[in-house]
């Protein structure tokens, strides 16, 4: 049974850094596309993150623009976890963070029409 599972959120404040958490059951992360997605109030949700297979593809990342340079995607196999790295934090990151394994090698082109997602965790971003 395929579950995805997301821990890690909370209130963290500007400038603030926290670690979401990724746990996967059912199938390998390392074998397909990861990502992150998040959706604040009021607004569409929107990918933040993506990390592509290593034995199946090339373990490339992607990063929304506007976290370019403050969050990391990674991945441990032997968790079968994948996590994402947020530092220097601000009050446009503050929304529901969704993890999600599209079926697929690559993230780039990857649909996630049909992939596996998560419950979320929530992320709050104030002083």
């Amino acid at each position: 049974q395929v579950q995805i599972v997301e821990s890690g959120g909370g209130l963290v404040q500007p400038g603030g850094s926290l670690t979401l958490s990724c746990a996967a059951s059912g199938f390998a992360v390392d074998h397909y596309a990861i990502g992150w997605f998040r959706q604040a109030p009021g607004k569409e949700r929107e990918g933040v993150a993506c990390i592509s297979s290593v034995s199946n593809g090339d373990g490339s990342t992607d990063y929304q623009e506007s976290v370019k340079g403050r969050f990391n995607i990674s991945r441990d196999n032997a968790k079968n976890t994948v996590f994402l790295q947020m530092n220097n934090v601000n009050s446009e990151d503050t929304g529901v963070y969704v993890c999600a394994a599209a079926w697929e090698r690559l993230c780039r082109g990857a649909s996630w029409d049909h992939a596996a997602w998560g419950q979320g965790t929530q992320v709050t971003v104030s002083l």
